[in-house]
């Protein structure tokens, strides 16, 4: 009997390639589960599969993935084919799943598993250092995989550091998934994704787009929010753009301010964009060409090309203090981002402050990457940072504070 050729999102088809190991990391409803399970059924058909389905800590057979497997037997309508007894399922070709934990597990006790040539890991962010030290040297047998299945958490987890470190091995497949990748997300949990989303929206990231959990004292960046909204007809926008080199993104980005609000609305970012690429890259934002842009002047010939192409592009002034004086003109304003704009969502959650190496201080140092959007916004908002403050014929009560707003009287709560 031929192989079974279910449907795979696009996502994943770079898995069906045979590698010894395979990642598939990102967030909830992404598939990645489903996609394991029933690539191992489908091979169960087509030849001799042994596999070990294993997990850090497994309490009970219901902790497993055999349930799931048995869903997608009976999905594929292959439930004559197979035998499922409470602890193990056994099919055509002499195959064979069982269950396990690894917590327990010692260099020994795992020689059992050497005979086996397929090892599916889920909920692999929480194994063990120890525990995948002692696994991936088990499954030896020709032609055997290891397949890895997870949702991010640190970079520093056994698991990051394990596809990370060998990114380019020829041995070694990752893909990201995220429940945009997956055609058949299901409704009452794209429900559940819109209600974190608007609700808690580091936790949408780390739950649902794969993103580490970033919550804590590093952030830069904690006076914004997602939030859709029509941009009014009078807006006056404020273009930035931030030039890329080598494996760094171009980018570009539009928005405006009303009274104490920043608005971002529309973005365009491409990695590795050559500077002939980089007209119609820019052309995705409404009124680029229309509206002037001030840009990074670290390139002055990418400038000076824009300018020839129809753009009015201006360079930013630089210089000593600009970078900090800028965030803090950013912190100063409410940020709100529009949905669309993903990237300026990702660097407003992950740009942080440096942390002292030997003792875990956060440190007053702004981290230089993820922030080649943040320096557009910056670049975007130069002029009206930059601009000449005016006098008022009649003085405020109060001194101005740093950016020449008048400061709020103070009131005593006894007196209120």
């Amino acid at each position: 009997m031929s192989i079974l050729s279910p449907k795979v999102p696009r996502a994943f088809v770079p898995l069906l390639t045979p590698r010894r190991y395979k990642g598939a990391r990102g967030g909830r409803g992404s598939g990645k589960s489903h996609f394991f399970a029933e690539q191992l059924v489908v091979e169960a058909t087509a030849s001799h599969i042994r596999a070990a389905c294993l997990r850090e800590v497994q309490v009970s057979i219901k902790d497993s993935v055999k349930q799931l497997i048995e869903d997608k037997i009976r999905a594929l309508g292959l439930a004559h084919r197979f035998k499922m007894t409470e602890t193990e399922i056994r099919g055509p070709n002499d195959s064979l799943f069982i269950f396990r934990g690894l917590q327990n597990h010692t260099a020994t006790s795992i020689k059992s598993l050497e005979g086996f040539n397929r090892a599916w890991v889920e909920e692999a962010q929480t194994i063990s250092q120890k525990s995948l030290d002692i696994t991936t040297p088990t499954f030896r047998a020709p032609g055997s995989e290891m397949r890895f299945s997870w949702n991010p958490f640190s970079a520093g987890d056994p698991i990051e550091r394990f596809f990370n470190e060998n990114q380019g091995d020829p041995d070694f497949v990752c893909i990201k998934a995220n429940w945009s990748d997956n055609p058949w997300f299901p409704e009452d949990l794209r429900k559940d994704m819109l209600r974190d989303q608007a609700r808690d929206f580091d936790k949408f990231l780390h739950v649902w787009r794969g993103e580490y959990s970033r919550r804590g004292e590093r952030a830069v960046f904690k006076n914004w929010k997602v939030e859709a909204f029509d941009t009014p007809e009078d807006a006056v926008f404020r273009f930035g753009a931030d030039w890329g080199f080598s494996v760094d993104p171009t980018v570009l980005v539009r928005a405006y301010i009303v009274g104490r609000t920043l608005y971002v609305d529309h973005e365009a970012y491409a990695v590795g964009c050559e500077i002939d690429n980089t007209p119609a890259l820019f052309d995705k934002v409404p009124g680029s060409r229309r509206w002037t842009i001030r840009a990074d002047s670290a390139r002055p010939e990418t400038v000076s090309y824009m300018q020839r192409k129809g753009f009015r592009i201006v360079p930013a002034v630089k210089g000593p203090g600009s970078v900090e004086d800028g965030i803090e003109f950013l912190k100063s304003y409410d940020i709100v981002v529009h949905p669309r704009c993903l990237h300026t969502i990702d660097e407003l959650t992950s740009y942080s402050f440096k942390v002292d190496s030997k003792t875990d201080e956060i440190l007053p140092v702004l981290d230089d990457k993820n922030n080649h959007v943040i320096d557009a916004l910056r670049y975007a908002c130069e002029g009206l940072r930059r601009a000449p403050k005016t006098t008022p014929a009649t003085p405020s009560r109060t001194p101005p504070d740093l950016w020449g707003r008048p400061k709020r009287e103070e009131t005593s709560w006894k007196t209120a």
